[in-house]
């Protein structure tokens, strides 16, 4: 069985950090776009910080290093994407919530993909 885990553990590794890596950047390149969405002052900081926290997530897991960390982090970092982004904007319905509704289910599975990658690895 092992055989078979091992290959699956390590591809879906990669399905894990890659999307994330390709998110954070796309928080540098829309940052503007995004800042409008954060339920904070200073909107556009909090883009790029979350932009650089999902590029570390996804450089710490590929790599292994602190991947148990980085990948819990990462799901509590989706999960307040879900409750303070994602959650207001799906209640508030129309074209606009049902986006934001598919938005809140994406990062809630990714948010569990993590955790449950996160189980995989060793405490450091």
């Amino acid at each position: 069985m092992e055989q078979i885990i091992g290959p699956l553990t390590k591809l879906g590794r990669f399905l894990l950090a890659v999307p994330m890596a390709i998110f954070g950047i796309l928080h540098f390149m829309a940052a503007d776009a995004m800042a409008g969405m954060v339920p904070l002052p200073g909107g556009v900081i909090w883009v790029y910080v979350s932009g650089f926290a999902l590029i570390a997530a996804a450089v710490s897991i590929i790599l292994q290093k602190k991947a148990r960390l980085a990948s819990s982090l990462l799901a509590v970092l989706l999960l307040i994407f879900v409750f303070a982004i994602h959650l207001p904007s799906a209640l508030k319905g129309g074209d606009a919530g049902q986006f934001s509704m598919m938005s809140l289910l994406k990062d809630l599975a990714i948010a569990g993909g993590a955790l449950i990658y996160a189980s995989t690895q060793p405490i450091e």
